[in-house]
């Protein structure tokens, strides 16, 4: 299972710096983790996912400029959003190679799948002789 997450987990979408970050849920299957980061209003380019060593990073940063010009006044408008979300992953677990990520409807998912070794095999029955 995936250690703390780096950021505190009791922070309720807020960092240190009490900037919002968005909701993540981790679900571990038998074959993969797949973490689920709600982002709306995101485009898939606006994100940068990282993995460095067993550290997987999901960032993004957004910036929109605005101006409006009228005989009497120009009026600008200018917004930037970023975030940034760290987990350790489990060592000698992840299949790093074949890690998927999607973004669609506001959700950006990932899929990290397991070493085949590091899969959950069902219970083995021993006879007794």
């Amino acid at each position: 299972m995936f250690n703390r997450e780096l950021l505190n987990w009791g922070n309720n979408n807020y960092s240190s710096t009490s900037t919002t970050v968005p909701s993540v849920n981790i679900k571990e299957t038998g074959d993969a983790y797949e973490v689920e980061v709600a982002a709306p209003g995101m485009e898939k380019n606006d994100f940068k996912v990282t993995l460095d060593g067993n550290l997987l990073t999901i960032s993004s940063s957004k910036e929109d400029q605005r101006e409006e010009q009228n005989d009497n006044y120009t009026r600008r408008e200018f917004s930037y959003q970023s975030f940034q979300r760290s987990f350790q992953l489990p060592k000698d677990v992840v299949d790093q190679e074949n890690i998927n990520a999607r973004y669609e409807n506001g959700l950006l998912r990932l899929t990290i799948p397991k070493k085949e070794e590091a899969k959950k095999k069902e219970p083995r029955l021993i006879e007794i002789s």
